[in-house]
């Protein structure tokens, strides 16, 4: 007899269930027949993962306190757990370091696990039946509502992924929103009515806070030590860490913010950086916010004449369209696809990033709002970084990088696809139809950044003129031989090709200038 299985004999422990920062759900599959007599609970904060970037302060915190309550709820309702804190000196700075520490104490018959979100950590997850000499069970996430294999057998044979119809299908499933097989009002997506730029608002209701416990105050005081040289200041953090808080957060905007959050989503105020948006991502990526629950509340404000059609469908587009289709495209792709990089860009990302410190006041305004609250709503993430980090030619796998690491909700699944192939265009039109790219017109129409600005954005060259404008020009002109072939930017080019030369030629010279600043490290 085997020693891993005499131990198994003697073991009171049934199963060793290993629960990750993410998975903060008593509905997570890896509990779904958990019994409090029989099995063992782990639980760990290693190194290893919050050191792989350098992480924003306040999402090291964010998920290091709701691990901690989501420990003691789970103790509240009978179970033993094993918790290993960052500081706790026998902590071996690993999952598969404390695993090991773990079944050579607790002596389970098997492990259980729910499958990690990142390729990353399953990969090492697939290791570890052989790493401790006992069976393992990886068990489906079934918090997402469309499988792996489902997204891949809809992907199958398709000309090109399109996120709406994969949408459409989504709802079909759920049953959100539809009239029998027809879709609420009569139309999939109300997306065009949800682009109008905000005013600045004195009577806007206020982003739901709440005020640290003592067990979320040790873990900042845990990450001020820890992580000195991190991105943020913790003295601001007021996150939800329970799945109360974060339900209330959740009512909170169903009544304040959804009726009003679909016409300005796309919106931007350098005097309010949260607007109408949700602030939720972070509690659904990390378990404490059931997504179909959340849908099916902003549903019923729409039926009970709370907030109009085209708030709620957008909001329910994000999560059962958006998210799942993101996620469906992250499992398809990897691994490999963090190193697309279809424009061969390798400029290093400009000290500005970590500091907020340019002229250019769209990024000055989105950078330091990240800094002070590792949060940007999708289009500040998308059209100003996302679009310049494209335009000036930033290595892609250092764009992603940064996201991964300043946002709180930035997990590789989410996160991944939406720089790679949707913000930097770097897979080559794997996921997204057309670079997202644009000049500076599209930021004066969608915000107020440019009338403080020094940068003139109704002039298109020289060194007054807002950058914006020569760079998209010269991207789409060095860029010709990939894109100009695209259907959806036959018209730009048409109009490219339309410029005299001497036109044609002082964008090049301006956007030369500026990336030559960039490089010289010179203020921009």
């Amino acid at each position: 007899m085997k020693p891993t299985q005499m131990l198994s004999m003697m073991s009171s422990t049934r199963n060793l269930i290993f629960i990750l920062g993410d998975q903060l759900s008593p509905a997570v599959s890896s509990l779904e027949d958990a019994d409090p007599g029989l099995d063992v609970i782990l639980m760990c904060e290693v190194m290893e993962e919050a050191s792989y970037v350098q992480h924003h302060k306040l999402k090291i915190a964010l998920i290091f306190s709701a691990m901690r309550h989501f420990a003691d709820e789970l103790r509240n309702n009978g179970f033993d757990v094993r918790y290993t804190m960052l500081d706790d000196p026998d902590n071996s700075g690993s999952f598969a370091g404390e695993l090991k520490r773990a079944v050579a104490t607790v002596l389970p018959q098997r492990v259980v696990a729910t499958e990690a979100s990142e390729w990353r950590v399953l990969e090492a997850m697939n290791a570890w039946q052989s790493a401790i000499g006992l069976p393992v069970e990886i068990r489906t996430d079934s918090r997402f509502l469309c499988s792996k294999a489902d997204f891949k057998t809809w992907s199958a044979g398709r000309r090109s992924l399109t996120m709406e119809y994969f949408y459409r299908e989504m709802r079909r499933r759920t049953g959100l929103l539809m009239n029998g097989t027809d879709p609420e009002a009569n139309r999939w997506n109300f997306d065009a009515d949800n682009r109008k730029p905000a005013k600045p608002d004195l009577f806007r209701p206020k982003h739901k806070g709440f005020t640290p416990d003592e067990m979320t105050r040790d873990v900042l005081a845990l990450v001020e030590k820890k992580f000195p040289k991190n991105m943020g200041s913790t003295s601001r953090f007021s996150f939800a860490v329970t799945r109360a808080d974060a339900e209330k957060a959740a009512d909170a905007f169903i009544r304040d913010f959804l009726p009003a959050f679909g016409e300005t989503q796309d919106a931007m105020l350098t005097e309010e950086p949260f607007l109408n948006h949700a602030l939720l991502s972070f509690y659904i990526n990390i378990g404490l916010l059931d997504p179909l629950s959340l849908c099916r509340a902003a549903e019923r404000a729409y039926f009970e004449g709370h907030a109009p059609i085209a708030s709620v469908e957008g909001f329910i587009r994000q999560i059962i369209g958006w998210r799942e289709y993101i996620r469906g495209i992250y499992w398809l792709a990897m691994p490999g696809y963090e190193q697309s990089n279809t424009f061969d860009a390798h400029r290093p990302l400009p000290d500005f990033f970590w500091t907020g410190d340019t002229e250019m006041v769209c990024l000055s305004t989105v950078i330091t709002q990240t800094i002070t609250h590792a949060y940007a709503h999708h289009i500040q993430r998308l059209m100003v970084v996302g679009n310049f980090s494209m335009l000036v030619g930033l290595d892609p796998h250092a764009v992603h990088e940064w996201y991964l690491a300043v946002y709180a909700d930035a997990f590789e699944w989410v996160e991944l696809p939406n720089v790679i192939g949707m913000s930097q265009f770097a897979d080559g039109g794997f996921m997204a139809s057309k670079p997202y790219a644009a000049s500076g017109a599209y930021i004066a129409r969608m915000s107020n950044y440019c009338e403080t600005c020094r940068y003139d954005v109704t002039q298109k060259t020289g060194n007054n003129a807002c950058p914006l404008n020569a760079l998209y020009w010269d991207f789409l002109d060095r860029n010709a031989e990939q894109l100009s072939k695209n259907h959806r930017l036959a018209q730009t080019y048409s109009t490219w090709h339309r410029m005299d030369a001497e036109k044609k030629q002082a964008y090049r010279k301006s956007a030369a200038a500026f990336l030559q600043r960039l490089d010289d490290g010179a203020p921009v």
